[in-house]
């Protein structure tokens, strides 16, 4: 497995397995162990996902040492501002009963997310967090934490597939030296990504299916990723991708599918940030 190495020299697996849609607890464990037993070592849980506890049980039941497994929980918006944020961060390790988290994110650049950040900072020097970091922040909200923080965000986790590539983005990330980590690697199936046939056509080159080429060509910009799926199968395919390498003629090829436009929202947009503050975990 590949490392992307953070500011802080902690490694993290470029390639992970994430738990977003499965609430149901033994779907959730079993998922997990399966995706250990395949290989995957890191695992991408939340706050807002409801499925910690799982999470937890089947890190607990894998028999894999626990410093061999990178684990990622997000501080959700209802949980905002310091003392709320430092309660939920203990919260999140006793439901997975673990001493410590891998890393952990701010999961929206809503509510006192300064207050927040600051919370785990303090965790992260008390021991209880490997790395800290945010998701989905923009460009503007990244650089306004960046420069007031003590302890700068190792990672954002973004929206990123081919056709929203975040190339402006990753400019202003490399500048502060944030890892860059991809949600939705798949787009989660929109714009007809599965038969895509720009990604089909190269991947055939390969043997490799449509998602492992889309993963590749995150892998080699060195963009973390953690597709998600309850199916071995997939879950197998999704990680057989270190075996192969795109042409450079096949990287700027797929570079050329990027409309620099979400599939999903803006946080710029009222109606969608209304919606975003008012989900409860």
């Amino acid at each position: 497995m590949e490392n992307l190495v953070l500011h802080n020299g902690v490694k993290m697996p470029i390639l992970g397995f994430g738990v977003y849609q499965i609430t149901d607890f033994a779907e959730c464990e079993r998922s997990v162990l399966d995706a250990l037993a395949i290989g995957y070592r890191l695992i991408d849980t939340a706050q807002a996902y409801q499925n910690e506890e799982a999470v937890g049980s089947a890190i607990a039941k894998s028999g894999i040492s626990r410093d061999k497994i990178f684990v990622t929980s997000k501080v959700w918006i209802s949980n905002g501002g310091y003392e709320r944020a430092k309660a939920s961060i203990d919260e999140s390790l006793n439901k997975m009963s673990l001493d410590y988290l891998d890393l952990m994110l701010i999961h929206q650049p809503f509510n006192d997310y300064y207050g927040t950040y600051h919370a785990m900072e303090d965790a992260y020097k008390a021991g209880k967090l490997r790395a800290i970091g945010v998701a989905n922040f923009y460009p503007d909200r990244l650089i306004d934490l960046c420069q007031f923080v003590e302890v700068a965000p190792m990672v954002n986790q973004v929206e990123t597939h081919v056709f929203d590539q975040q190339v402006k983005a990753r400019e202003i990330m490399d500048k502060y030296h944030v890892v860059h980590q991809s949600w939705g690697p798949f787009a989660e199936g929109r714009n007809n990504f599965f038969t895509n046939q720009i990604l089909k056509k190269i991947g055939e080159k390969y043997g490799k299916s449509v998602p492992q080429t889309a993963l590749r060509y995150l892998i080699q910009r060195g963009i973390g990723g953690i597709p998600k799926s309850v199916h071995k199968e997939r879950m197998e395919q999704n990680f057989d991708v270190f075996d192969f390498s795109l042409a450079e003629a096949d990287m700027r090829e797929i570079l050329q599918m990027d409309t620099g436009e979400s599939l999903f929202f803006s946080h710029y947009d009222p109606e969608t940030v209304e919606y975003i503050t008012r989900l409860k975990r």
